[in-house]
């Protein structure tokens, strides 16, 4: 699941979620969501979703979200713990993973268990075993 932005298109959203670009204009309507026009689009039909506390507990209602707590968790960003210094190197693969899809992030998990972490550096490039 990708992470929620604090500002999202109609189209980013729903490609998000898995729904049509109109049912979330149908819950923008319906919800009183909070939006902005969206410069340089003609017309004026493009906006920008604010994805604030409201928008996100409606989202966690909808019975397909409803039973699926890890969604929740997937829009928070990670808690960077005090005690806990991580490199630039480690935050970036951090984040590389969680802009994963979970069939990305499978497909690696994959390959790492079959191959392991020292064929996975040699294919990047970085090996320094040997």
């Amino acid at each position: 699941m990708k992470k929620l932005r604090s500002k999202m298109t109609t189209e980013e959203l729903a490609e998000c979620l898995g729904v049509a670009k109109q049912t979330v204009n149908r819950w923008i309507r319906e919800q009183n969501w909070k939006t902005e026009k969206f410069p340089g689009v003609k017309g004026g039909r493009a906006r920008l979703i604010h994805i604030d506390a409201g928008v996100r507990e409606f989202i966690l209602n909808i019975p397909a979200f409803r039973k699926t707590p890890e969604f929740y968790q997937a829009e928070e960003p990670v808690a960077e713990y005090t005690h806990v210094v991580r490199s630039h190197a480690c935050r970036q693969i951090i984040s590389t993973l969680d802009n994963m899809s979970p069939a990305e992030q499978e497909k690696l998990a994959l390959f790492l268990s079959r191959e392991g972490i020292r064929s996975f550096l040699i294919r990047l490039g970085i090996d320094e075993s040997e």
